[in-house]
């Protein structure tokens, strides 16, 4: 029998539209992510951070965005260097803003954002700043093609009342093609080299979202034959990684079942939920009653 494993959503669920995906590069300076990690959340960060989950941390905000997207390189923006070095993140040195009130940092990030949108060598950009002198440089990479987000806190969420409290980072968020929100609690720990439970979700966020993952996976593991299912027990005894074909139709599942695509974190878990159902026996089969068992008729 075929089965279909990769039925689409109908054309006409608009959650189906809302998502975008491509290429992405994030350019971030670090004095506003610092600020903004101090908004609301316990335990605030001070001047020295960690950046060792910060590629993990803004892929999952991405993905609660709508936007599907290979987050390939962070650019950091600071005016002292942390002595860090890791992959995909390039430090860029800038003046101190109580220096030159940001003109540096308006230079260096505004020409790394001009050349990944004349090169094309993007699809999307995020941006971490709050400086509306940006808006012109903004505009201009949306008109060459390049879609342009930007990341917020929790704030961004009601810009009717940003637009009273803080007209010029609401005027620099309205621009954006999306925006990107964070959560504070999650951003600070991060910084601090904490490791946030889901990312910045609640704990009753995980447990509802590992026990999607497990009915999903439990429901297409039933519909294989077994055959395939010793295939792949095989192949998760021998491998750390799992079948392309495999995982691509759980993270589609996963996908119509959220009406969203799954952080890096998130996919973890679920391959790692797929190992702890593929390792659990198959059911006995329930014995045939014999033709001597069954009752006479009378």
């Amino acid at each position: 029998m075929k089965r279909d494993y990769f039925s689409q959503g109908s054309p006409s669920d608009p959650r189906f539209g809302e998502h975008r995906s491509g290429t992405c590069m994030a350019l971030i300076d670090g004095r506003f992510l610092i600020w903004m990690a101090q908004q609301g959340a316990v335990g605030t960060t001070g001047e020295s951070v960690n950046r060792q989950g910060l590629l993990s941390l803004l892929s999952h905000a991405l993905s609660h965005a709508g936007l599907d997207v290979d987050l390939r390189r962070i650019y950091w923006y600071s005016d002292r260097s942390d002595g860090l070095i890791i992959d995909d993140q390039i430090v860029r040195l800038v003046q101190s803003h109580d220096a030159d009130g940001g003109s540096s940092l308006l230079r260096s990030l505004g020409h790394d954002l001009k050349q990944l949108a004349d090169h094309h060598a993007c699809d999307h950009v995020l941006v971490a700043s709050d400086d509306e002198r940006f808006l012109a440089t903004i505009d201009e990479a949306q008109l060459s093609g390049l879609s342009v987000h930007l990341l917020a806190d929790e704030s961004a969420r009601n810009m009717t009342q940003m637009v009273r409290t803080d007209p010029g980072w609401a005027r620099l968020l309205s621009q954006a093609d999306r925006r990107v929100v964070v959560n504070s609690q999650a951003l600070a720990d991060m910084l601090q080299g904490k490791l946030p439970i889901g990312m910045g979700l609640a704990v009753e966020d995980v447990e509802e979202l590992r026990q999607s993952m497990l009915e999903v996976i439990t429901a297409w593991w039933a519909d294989e034959p077994e055959d395939l299912r010793e295939d792949l027990r095989d192949a998760l005894q021998v491998s750390r990684g799992i079948p392309q074909e495999v995982d691509r139709q759980l993270l589609l599942r996963m996908r119509q079942r959220l009406a969203r695509a799954l952080s890096l974190p998130e996919k973890k878990m679920l391959r790692e939920t797929l190992r702890t159902v593929v390792a659990q026996p198959s059911p006995e089969p329930a014995a045939t009653p014999q033709t001597e068992d069954l009752p006479q008729a009378k």
